[in-house]
């Protein structure tokens, strides 16, 4: 079986194939509630939004069906009939769709990021397996060029330098620049103001990042590795107040 091949499938990378590996998605997990390690969750909306978002970026030829509701919430009998009728979890409402394709406006509206997007011989979506500290980790790189590029959506662009810690970006650039063997560089839309930056990664950041997956490891080695000695229902936090 070829893993790449694989991965590439959405529904296996973030199945139950994809989940005999770590992810940057479960460093936060692993450091802040590792009860929830590999637990399936509903989809937030800015998480509904944001794969809208990559997917009208990165493969806008791609045949997808989305189910979008006019109604201003969700709360609506009209909502709440059309995911009913169409035996559907959730769908977007428009308003939250038209948000989206702004987003996508923006960002094919200015030359300079568009073109770093679209460049000769960029590769999307692209799956990636390998070891990092003895640990089997996948990755999935939204933009794979003479850098790694990945597209991020921010509610106040001026904060990124620190929500991108906030939200363990840090050990997410660390992991691919393992896995790709490349540097790492964030493509940001701000949500409320449609501003753009490119955030490219210190040293320091880098730095941060393997600090936090050292210390996610360790939780992993001691309850998920296959040589692990404790059980997470065991897991008590001592503090000293």
């Amino acid at each position: 079986m070829d893993v790449i091949t694989e991965l590439r499938d959405d529904a296996k990378y973030y199945g139950e194939f994809g989940k005999q590996y770590v992810s940057a998605s479960d460093i936060g997990t692993l450091l802040n509630n590792p009860s929830e390690f590999k637990k399936d969750k509903a989809p937030t909306i800015p998480m509904l939004q944001g794969h809208m978002f990559h997917q009208l970026i990165l493969e806008p030829s791609k045949d997808v069906k989305y189910h979008v509701v006019d109604a201003n919430t969700r709360s609506t009998k009209h909502y709440k009939d059309y995911v009913n009728s169409n035996q559907v979890d959730q769908a977007y409402l428009q308003k939250e769709v038209d948000a989206v394709e702004s987003w996508v406006n923006v960002v094919k509206n200015n030359f300079l990021i568009y073109d770093l997007i679209t460049q000769e011989g960029n590769l999307y979506e692209v799956p990636a397996v390998g070891e990092i500290m003895s640990t089997p980790f996948k990755g999935k790189a939204d933009i794979v060029g003479d850098k790694i590029y990945d597209l991020k959506t921010t509610s106040d662009i001026n904060q990124f330098m620190w929500s991108a810690k906030r939200y363990n970006y840090d050990s997410q650039a660390y992991i691919y620049k393992q896995l790709f063997d490349k540097d790492m560089v964030f493509i940001v839309v701000d949500k409320q103001t449609n501003q753009l930056g490119i955030f490219e990664c210190s040293q320091q950041f880098y730095d941060n990042g393997r600090d936090k997956v050292e210390r996610a490891l360790e939780v992993w080695d001691r309850y998920y590795s296959p040589l692990s000695t404790e059980d997470i229902n065991s897991r008590i936090i001592y503090q000293t107040l």
